[in-house]
């Protein structure tokens, strides 16, 4: 054998298809490159991620079956066929509506509390922390006491205008000199205080069945909701769809500091601007058409990023784990106590309240 050539057998030629490449020092990453597209995975959240789905699809099939009439399951099956069943009304028009706008609300305040929560490096971060309830609130009350909104319909859009104005201002206020995630926090506490106060002025000055029904709408509640409420969240979801891609490849490297994220060459204050206003829509959008439903932006991300174990908060998992929550806390709020109904925001308050308490007796732990 002459000197200069390699016993080593030719490489083989590379795969016309999907190429998966692992970096050795990466414990679980896999890059998945097709021509010029390529996609970091994480193996474990997408096995996560899989979980959560199939618990989804398990509990909206049990939200679908239990309730005041039990339904069996084949019977659930033929309603969403189509085909004509004796539990066409309570499947098909009562139920089915309320659980996929459940699964919606869920999943978007989901993802929209990861996106806070990523920008802001504070696991006590949410849109319900900026002010995006409260200013829906704010909204949705003005509406009703000046007689602007004639229309229950059009409530849903001035919570969202709502939401997204009061965003809007703690951004104002909090960042014109720079970005300060604690600031931006305290900010956000404080419009929402100011917000609050102004509910409150008018729950005292109002008649009680106004009263009642803005009480009702603060709480958080699915019940009387469906496909009117539905639809419009789902295409916002959908029209945020090509930004939620973007959004789970920039939020990597914003989990570094801004100094090492800059160096890397990412534009910090236009991410951080870009994943905020993502995440407020989400937020608004949700809250239009539920009401405020508490702790689920909150808390999922970080149930998430558990489950995960992933450096960064999964904004698929996030959304998911938003999804269950918020069907799950639904399907509870209308079987604990039948047949009185518990608007499904204050029994996720009421889980989430002693979460928040944990998680603050964890310093420096995230």
């Amino acid at each position: 054998m002459s000197a200069g050539v390699s016993e080593r057998p030719p490489a083989p030629p590379p795969h016309r298809g999907t190429l998966v490449t692992r970096h050795p020092h990466a414990a679980g990453l896999r890059v998945l490159r097709r021509r010029r597209f390529s996609l970091l995975l994480h193996r474990r959240s997408a096995v996560v991620a899989c979980v959560l789905l199939v618990l989804l699809v398990g509990v909206l099939a049990a939200s679908a079956s239990v309730g005041q009439t039990y339904v069996p399951p084949a019977d659930v099956w033929r309603v969403l066929r189509g085909e004509p069943s004796p539990y066409s009304l309570v499947v098909g028009e009562l139920r089915v509506p309320r659980i996929a706008l459940g699964a919606l609300v869920g999943a978007a305040l989901g993802a929209s509390g990861a996106l806070v929560q990523t920008v802001t490096r504070n696991p006590l971060a949410s849109p319900d922390v900026i002010g995006v309830g409260h200013g829906a609130a704010a909204a949705t009350v003005l509406a009703l006491a000046t007689g602007t909104v004639a229309s229950p319909g059009a409530l849903p859009a001035v919570s969202v205008a709502g939401g997204l104005g009061a965003a809007a201002l703690v951004y104002a206020v909090a960042w014109r000199r720079g970005m300060q995630a604690s600031s931006f926090v305290l900010t956000g506490v404080g419009i929402g205080v100011a917000l609050s106060a102004v509910v409150q002025l008018y729950l005292t000055e109002s008649e009680l069945g106004a009263a009642e029904q803005v009480k009702l709408w603060l709480t958080g509640s699915l019940s009387g909701r469906g496909w009117d409420q539905a639809v419009p969240l789902a295409w916002v979801l959908v029209l945020c769809l090509p930004g939620l891609v973007w959004a789970s490849r920039a939020m990597r490297p914003l989990g570094l500091d801004n100094d090492t994220a800059a160096a890397l060459g990412v534009r910090v204050r236009r991410t951080q601007l870009g994943l905020t206003t993502l995440g407020v829509i989400l937020a608004a959008t949700a809250t239009g058409a539920a009401g405020p439903i508490g702790f689920v932006a909150l808390t999922a991300p970080q149930l998430a990023r558990r489950l995960t174990r992933t450096p960064q908060l999964p904004l698929l998992g996030s959304a998911l784990t938003g999804a269950v929550m918020v069907v799950a806390a639904d399907l509870a709020a209308r079987t604990v106590m039948p047949p009185l109904e518990i608007p499904v925001g204050a029994l996720t308050a009421l889980v989430g309240g002693p979460y928040l308490l944990w998680l603050l007796g964890r310093p420096g732990r995230s």
